[in-house]
């Protein structure tokens, strides 16, 4: 019989959460054990199937005895410490993120931020209506498979890493450019069909905007039709290989109109091909000749 090689046992970690006593694993970040006491961390940048980058310091919670806020998504849980996730500090803070963010970046389809902007009392509009000409290029409808608004562009790197060492390795997506012009790109900025993507999708996968989203989603968006509220949700196995991945469906009006992975399955944790991201049409062509 095979042996099944089995993690070191981690041990608990006992520190203080907003004023009560909470254990957390070693090697646990503050997020998780936020998740895990319920308390609602506002995050863009976290994926929880990449290594935390800190971009966008919405998550920053206080640290008794640090001299600056620390990211709740990658701080590691230490015994003794003392956290405070709602303090005026990390509020302030986060307000600030959010109305610098909302200011330059069309955050329309990012889900949870509308609330958020409520909730921390952010006023985006005292920038000025020129900030939102900061990162806006326009979506560039290039190929049939998905569009790229990168005026919805929050420079997290997560399309990065996914197409990077983290899980594709194609390595056709990059950072571009310096301060104001710096941006997500591939190759030489040139047309996506021109470049090294395979499009597998893992980037629209980890895209926390919008900006990165499947040609139909952006076609029935611009035609008013996109209608999550009416949308079923239903996972399935792909079946164009033995690999056994995992695929969401997102059906609306009989239709699928994206397809998903689940970040918790063994085999896929989110990442598919482009066969199993894109290969549905044969689906409705079947249900168009009945």
């Amino acid at each position: 019989m095979t042996s099944v090689p089995l993690g070191l046992p981690r041990r608990r970690v006992e520190f203080e959460l907003d004023g009560e006593t909470v254990h957390a694993l070693e090697g646990d970040t503050i997020l998780d054990a936020c998740t895990a006491a319920g308390k609602d961390i506002p995050t863009l940048c976290y994926g929880d199937t990449l290594t935390p980058k800190n971009a966008c310091r919405v998550c920053v919670v206080e640290v008794e005895g640090a001299r600056t806020l620390a990211p709740a998504c990658s701080r590691r849980a230490e015994p003794g410490m003392k956290v405070r996730t709602g303090s005026e500090r990390a509020r302030h803070s986060r307000k600030l993120v959010l109305e610098l963010l909302a200011s330059s970046t069309d955050l329309s389809t990012t889900p949870h931020v509308a609330g958020w902007i409520e909730e921390y009392g952010a006023e985006p509009g005292r920038f000025g209506p020129d900030a939102a000409t900061v990162g806006d290029r326009g979506a560039k409808v290039d190929n049939d498979l998905y569009v790229r608004e990168y005026g919805k562009c929050i420079m997290c790197y997560k399309c990065v890493d996914a197409c990077g060492d983290q899980w594709q390795n194609t390595f056709a997506i990059a950072v571009a450019g310096r301060g104001f012009d710096t941006t997500i790109a591939v190759e030489h900025d040139g047309p996506l069909p021109d470049s090294a993507c395979v499009y597998c999708g893992n980037c629209i996968e980890v895209c926390p905007t919008g900006a990165l989203s499947f040609r139909t989603e952006y076609e029935m968006r611009a035609a008013g039709t996109w209608d999550e509220d009416a949308q079923t949700e239903t996972t399935t196995v792909c079946a164009y290989c033995g690999v056994g991945c995992n695929l969401t469906l997102h059906v609306q009006d009989n239709r699928i109109v994206k397809v998903g992975s689940p970040h918790d399955n063994p085999i896929t944790r989110g990442n598919l091909c482009i066969k199993g991201r894109f290969g549905y049409e044969h689906v409705q062509n079947v249900q168009g000749s009945e």
